[in-house]
């Protein structure tokens, strides 16, 4: 439990930077949405499935893969936890669609498949998607 705590803290520390923050694809784990919340930022969880959410977030359905770009719109940060491979250049386009930064961790031996940034937390790492070579955005 006390690790659960550590990685939630440095997460919420590492996104809490921005106001208004889209975490994709939330499922079970509320605990950095809820800790974002409490800092005063303002969240918006999705996922493609009804989920129960802290009373300080904001749930909606959508789907990564066909997003209701309005969802998005007004975020400064969207982000992921543990997100799979085959969703991580949907969700950076989907960032680039909406001119958010886009933040995922992954699930420990995935590689990231969208250029990023590293940055290491406790037990974690932290991807921040950048432009790449070549990339006209």
């Amino acid at each position: 439990m006390a690790h659960s705590r550590r990685n939630t803290a440095a997460l919420v520390d590492a996104l809490s930077s921005v106001n208004r923050l889209v975490e994709i694809g939330i499922g079970r784990r509320t605990d950095v949405a809820k800790g974002l919340a409490e800092r005063g930022c303002q969240v918006v969880a999705t996922d493609i499935i009804p989920r129960d959410v802290p009373d300080a977030v904001t749930f909606i359905e959508d789907d990564v893969l066909e997003p209701t770009l309005e969802v998005y719109a007004d975020a400064d940060t969207l982000y992921a936890l543990n997100l799979p491979p085959e969703l991580h250049r949907p969700a950076w386009e989907l960032a680039r669609a909406v001119d958010a930064e886009f933040r995922f961790t992954t699930l420990g031996g995935d590689s990231p498949m969208v250029p990023v940034r590293r940055v290491s937390l406790p037990r974690e790492t932290l991807f921040v998607a950048e432009a790449g070579v070549g990339d006209s955005r």
